[in-house]
């Protein structure tokens, strides 16, 4: 598949979750279902009962071992995970339409799920009762908690080319901000936001004392603004093709430094914030590309479908459209380790709260539309050790 028929699946993916959202049943009872695993060439472990259709989204808890998975067959899960990877099925909730994003709240006592049926929800887990916190006039594409010293919310990006700040107190937004294009992407680590669109947009917002602009390329940090109606300016995407992921990565002091990008393309970008030396300090690499063996050889490409760093080592893993998950040190600029691949494309992953596990999801993710989409093929959910793996390069003396 060309870039162009690339691009155009992905486009097109909005209108076929109104479609499935209006022909998916429902889960009519409170039990925890759903399917088997498949095989996996890695000899990683399945989590037990994984979703029924494709999984958009996997997040572990900040405080605990609990996974939590949103999926195109209307569902967030839960999962308490073990750190020998055995899993045990918790809980779960639906929307009435595919559920695209989920994270957690700071605590781990509460998940929010973002849906194409435009609401989001919040799940308090201890009472296993979800309720609706925030509206859109379109599908709800991202969502994030915002833990800031003077003040917290969640954060919603919708296709309807916005982003709403809301008060879990209120049933209205306490602010709103226009995009310049429909969200594809979105990252959250106080103090920074860093929003990709369609059309190749990318905006880096500043969350302290409530967002504001947080730098545009070749100009300083800007200063922090007390409104939640500040002016915008679109940052030029270091990537040429549509924007897939992004995630934030911090600094050894542990504040948010920068983020990596990724896309449709197979390449993902490491963007510093604030560099010294931006020509040097930022570059992309390629990923999730088919190795070309021989002259006159065509070399497949695939998309970057998520982004996660080691909590520990910021060193990062990238999961694609190849159906392969890679580990990266970013800094010496090397690959750590490449898997296998799995039957069906990798559509997310994530670490645990101390980096001993990472999580990833083998389900259809879209890339190639909705007539590719195949019933017969298994979702899955598996485990993995990755102490060493994702440990980075020993420096040369």
């Amino acid at each position: 598949m060309d870039m162009t028929q690339r691009f155009c699946a992905c486009a097109n993916l909005y209108l076929w979750a109104w479609r499935k959202a209006a022909t998916r049943k429902m889960f009519g009872s409170s039990a925890f279902s759903g399917g088997s695993a498949a095989q996996n060439p890695n000899k990683d472990i399945a989590v037990t009962q994984p979703p029924n259709d494709s999984i958009s989204k996997l997040a572990f808890s900040p405080t605990a071992n609990y996974l939590i998975a949103s999926s195109w067959d209307n569902n967030v899960r839960c999962w308490e995970v073990q750190e020998n990877g055995q899993s045990e099925a918790k809980a779960e909730q639906n929307h009435s339409a595919p559920v695209l994003d989920c994270c957690w709240h700071v605590d781990g006592t509460k998940v929010f799920t973002a849906s194409c049926d435009k609401t989001c929800k919040v799940w308090d887990l201890q009472t296993n009762q979800a309720t609706p916190v925030a509206i859109h006039d379109a599908p709800i594409k991202s969502v994030a908690w915002i833990q800031a010293p003077n003040y917290s919310c969640i954060l919603t990006a919708s296709w309807d080319k916005t982003l709403k700040f809301w008060d879990l107190r209120q049933q209205t937004p306490v602010g709103q901000l226009q995009l310049p294009e429909r969200a594809y992407c979105m990252d959250v680590m106080y103090p920074m936001a860093v929003v990709g669109t369609a059309s190749r947009g990318l905006i880096i917002y500043t969350l302290e004392g409530g967002p504001a602009e947080y730098r545009s390329r070749n100009k300083r940090m800007c200063s922090y603004s007390q409104s939640f109606s500040p002016s915008q300016q679109k940052i030029d995407s270091p990537l040429k093709y549509q924007h897939r992921c992004v995630c934030i990565f911090k600094e050894k002091q542990g504040l948010p430094t920068g983020f990596a990008l990724g896309s449709i393309e197979g390449r993902v970008a490491i963007h510093y914030a604030n560099p010294p030396n931006p020509a040097k300090d930022n570059f992309t690499f390629k990923c999730h590309r088919s190795a070309v063996t021989g002259p006159g050889q065509t070399q497949d490409i695939f998309a970057v479908n998520c982004i996660a760093f080691h909590p520990v080592h910021n060193t990062l893993a990238t999961v694609g459209s190849d159906g392969k998950f890679s580990f990266w040190d970013k800094d010496a600029r090397t690959k750590l380790k490449t898997s296998e691949a799995m039957d069906q494309p990798i559509s997310s992953c994530a670490f645990n709260c101390n980096g001993n596990i990472c999580a990833y999801s083998v389900s259809y993710d879209w890339s190639k539309g909705h007539e590719h989409h195949s019933t017969q093929k298994k979702n899955s959910i598996f485990l993995r050790s990755v102490q060493e793996e994702m440990k980075p390069r020993s420096k040369k003396r």
